[in-house]
């Protein structure tokens, strides 16, 4: 046995045993973390899954200011362990629930409406109409530093594809008939979004009360 362990290790054995000790890291779940995307990321500003040093200044409306937060990154196979299929289907493949389906469509609180992937704020309900589409419609979102839009694979090119800035979720599309102030509509998937209420405290600032 002295004489077998003092032998150098090929190369070969050493992936053998490489390949060995990620198979009972992904054979064993007990052992790798779990949680929710908004869980995960409360627990801090730092950057999740990819491993990206990256981080963005975003509005956060309970703080009133601007803060700095890691982006989100993951692998799809972690994005579908966290979501739901149809949250999965419209934030990381861009797909598109069926109009009046989405929870959010008819909504009257007060609140807040943050990305299912990541928690970042996207959306005030005082910024919420009626659009008659069957989608939640905004005109506005909570601050430009919180999305992206980027031009959409469409023929049409006055449909911008609407995209949360820290985890590159898919939200839905924004077009040039909205009312004003702003003339745009904001077209969001409802299972793209997490709604939050929020009160007016007597001090004048915003409470969560979810």
């Amino acid at each position: 046995m002295r004489a077998l362990l003092e032998q150098p290790m090929r190369r070969s054995d050493f992936l053998k045993l490489g390949l060995a000790v990620a198979g009972s890291f992904f054979l064993c779940p007990h052992l790798r973390r779990e949680g929710t995307p908004l869980a995960e990321a409360a627990e801090g500003t730092g950057a999740h899954g990819g491993g990206t040093e990256d981080t963005i200044k975003v509005y956060s409306v309970e703080k009133k200011e601007y803060v700095t937060v890691g982006k989100v990154v993951k692998t799809d196979a972690e994005w579908k362990k966290v979501l739901e299929f149809e949250q999965y289907v419209v934030t990381r493949e861009k797909g598109t629930e069926e109009p009046y389906s989405g929870q959010y469509v008819d909504s009257r609180e007060k609140g807040v409406y943050r990305c299912v992937c990541c928690g970042n704020d996207l959306f005030l309900s005082d910024t919420q109409y009626d659009s008659g589409t069957g989608w939640p419609s905004f005109y506005a979102p909570v601050a430009e530093e919180n999305i992206r839009r980027v031009p959409d694979s469409a023929p049409s090119k006055s449909r911008p594809e609407v995209l949360c800035r820290r985890c590159d979720a898919h939200l839905g599309h924004v077009f040039p008939d909205g009312p004003k102030p702003t003339g745009l509509r904001y077209c969001i998937n409802s299972a793209a979004l997490v709604f939050s209420r929020m009160k007016l405290t007597s001090a004048g600032t915003l409470l969560s009360l979810k």
